[in-house]
């Protein structure tokens, strides 16, 4: 390599978002699973959006938590998806620098997002199992509301820095981002000057975002089961554990596919480059797709108001008919 007095720094205008690599003529195969997860989560989310904002019953902690999960799922996945698609379709993969910087910005913010609420899911279910009696009182509209601002709060703060750091770095190599998105590491790998400072804030912020919201998950669930196991009757221990298992199966799906790609991101030169990039598509396209689903079929109150939706549609249709 060139010693760094010899480069031409410059900042790109634009990047090129180059899709898997190795599977260039595979593209329009692989955008089919990829445009039916995009309007999985597109539908699945605005119908839980739909259904908790407008039934009343439904404005309760659990399910208030739960529209903030769907809100930031859209976020995620809506960021994300389109530009996939149109790299796949049509090799749309010119984007502009502060688009990239954009889309960057909101693809962290939603994912902090997400684990922050997850994590007051948590807490939610604890003061319920372990709490009842002052369930509503812990958890009023009011704290709700508060949870909500901090959520987005503490994810605005863990991404200004990353903004700053990226408009520090000096690029003089290749434009070409590896990617189907604009991802923090695959920006940062393209500067010519030291990243130390870059690469350790990225292992910080994985570490503070998904240890500690996990571990933190973890004890509230550990703190559950033992509550669980005290409760006099199997009905009323199998009625708790049916309750946490919907967010637990959901945290999973989150937590585990985010880890191995924070991972895999650290320890990128010796992984293949098609891994990391389907660890990273993983995380943005299965988790908002499944999570919907699974409190869609496991939430009874949810269940029985999706089918009433469906049956009054298909009364209008016929009506029509």
């Amino acid at each position: 390599m060139m010693p760094a007095d010899n480069h031409t720094f410059s900042d790109p205008m634009t990047y090129i978002l180059t899709g898997i690599p190795g599977t260039e003529e595979s593209h329009v195969w692989i955008s089919i699973p990829f445009s039916l997860m995009y309007i999985a989560t597109l539908f699945g989310n605005s119908l839980l959006l739909f259904i908790i904002l407008t039934e009343r019953s439904l404005h309760e902690p659990m399910y208030l938590f739960l529209s903030m999960l769907a809100a930031a799922d859209l976020l995620l996945s809506t960021t994300t998806v389109p530009k996939m698609l149109a790299v796949f379709w049509f090799r749309a993969g010119e984007i502009s620098f502060a688009a990239c910087l954009t889309q960057m910005f909101f693809i962290h913010v939603s994912f902090i997002a997400e684990s922050a609420i997850l994590l007051a899911m948590a807490f939610d279910r604890y003061v319920a199992i372990c709490n009842p009696l002052r369930y509503t009182m812990i958890l009023n509209k009011s704290v709700i509301g508060k949870i909500g601002l901090a959520v987005v709060t503490r994810s605005f703060c863990f991404i200004f820095p990353v903004i700053f750091f990226v408009k520090q770095l000096k690029f003089c190599r290749t434009n070409r981002l590896p990617h189907n998105y604009c991802d923090y590491m695959g920006i940062a790998r393209l500067a010519c000057n030291n990243i130390t400072v870059s690469v350790w804030y990225g292992v910080a912020m994985a570490i503070l975002v998904i240890g500690l919201d996990a571990v933190l998950i973890a004890v509230s669930y550990g703190l559950i089961l033992r509550a669980v196991f005290q409760l006099p009757t199997k009905e009323a221990r199998l009625k708790a554990l049916h309750t946490c298992g919907s967010h637990v199966c959901v945290m999973l799906m989150f937590y585990t596919p985010a880890f191995f790609s924070s991972f895999a991101n650290q320890f990128g030169h010796i992984i293949p480059g098609y891994i990391l990039n389907l660890l990273a598509n993983l995380y943005v396209l299965i988790p908002p797709m499944l999570s919907p689903i699974v409190y869609g079929v496991t939430t009874k109150e949810i269940l029985k108001r999706v089918i009433n939706v469906f049956h009054r549609c298909c009364s209008r249709s016929s009506l029509l008919s």
